[in-house]
């Protein structure tokens, strides 16, 4: 893994001088008055002064795609700006773009295949693996040079993610309203709308095909069993429901 390291060293200098971003707008405007002079001030001001350090880490840019847990016709792109905990765990904050309106959409957390084999089975139904999008090239690190992208692929290729999303700006809500959705990934040919992926292709002027090519080298490691349960009909969504001791609490602050 010392060549991977060094990749990720290099990363926060190539994703500065590269030209993976801003070329994706926000899906929705969000109601509320414009900002004032004072806020404007004050973020300035916060931003000048304030201490940001796990900030300072979101070094990594992937863009990809996603898809409600259960319902392949809702597919959308997703850029991914994460941060390396370890070799074997990466975050992610989610947006909906990767210009100055960007919403964040929700998060990700990246595993390796050792930690993911360590997971209860009621934990495993809720991750995907990224096999197939590493390997079919939907899966893009914008701005960094080809052969660094392609040892970060080799990287990533046999891990697993557990994402939520968190605000639906695919469905053009303008606030984060209704509950968090799980996620998941695309994992054979024919699943994703081919409109998207051309899309996003022309923004980023790469090719997903070319890069589909470029990655037959990398080997495909055998998908762990649990993941990706949505393909034997395992589906996983949470429900807005109040819990018995909620209930309680609530009766007795009204007593």
């Amino acid at each position: 893994m010392g060549s991977f390291r060094f990749g990720l060293q290099l990363l926060p200098v190539v994703l500065l001088l590269g030209c993976g971003g801003d070329n994706t707008s926000s899906n929705v405007k969000s109601p509320g008055a414009q900002t004032s002079a004072k806020t404007r001030t004050l973020a300035a001001g916060a931003d000048l002064i304030q201490n940001k350090a796990p900030l300072r880490q979101l070094t990594m840019y992937l863009d990809g795609f996603h898809v409600y847990n259960g319902d392949q016709r809702a597919q959308m792109e997703a850029h991914h700006f994460c941060s390396t905990i370890n070799e074997d765990v990466t975050q992610c904050v989610i947006y909906d773009g990767n210009g100055k309106n960007a919403k964040i959409m929700g998060v990700e957390y990246i595993i390796s295949e050792k930690l993911f084999t360590t997971l209860s089975a009621d934990e495993k139904r809720l991750c995907h693996n990224h096999a197939y999008e590493v390997k079919s090239g939907e899966l893009i690190a914008p701005g960094i040079p080809d052969v660094a992208e392609h040892e970060l692929m080799e990287k990533l290729v046999s891990t697993y993610g557990k994402t939520f999303h968190t605000w639906h700006t695919d469905q053009e809500f303008t606030l984060p309203i209704d509950h968090p959705m799980v996620m998941m990934g695309f994992t054979k040919d024919g699943q994703i709308d081919p409109t998207i992926v051309s899309d996003r292709d022309r923004r980023f002027g790469v090719s997903t095909e070319a890069k589909k090519k470029d990655r037959a080298t990398i080997s495909s490691p055998a998908i762990q069993p649990g993941a990706n349960a949505w393909q034997q009909g395992d589906v996983v969504q949470l429900e807005l429901t109040k819990s018995a001791t909620a209930t309680h609490n609530h009766r007795a602050a009204s007593q």
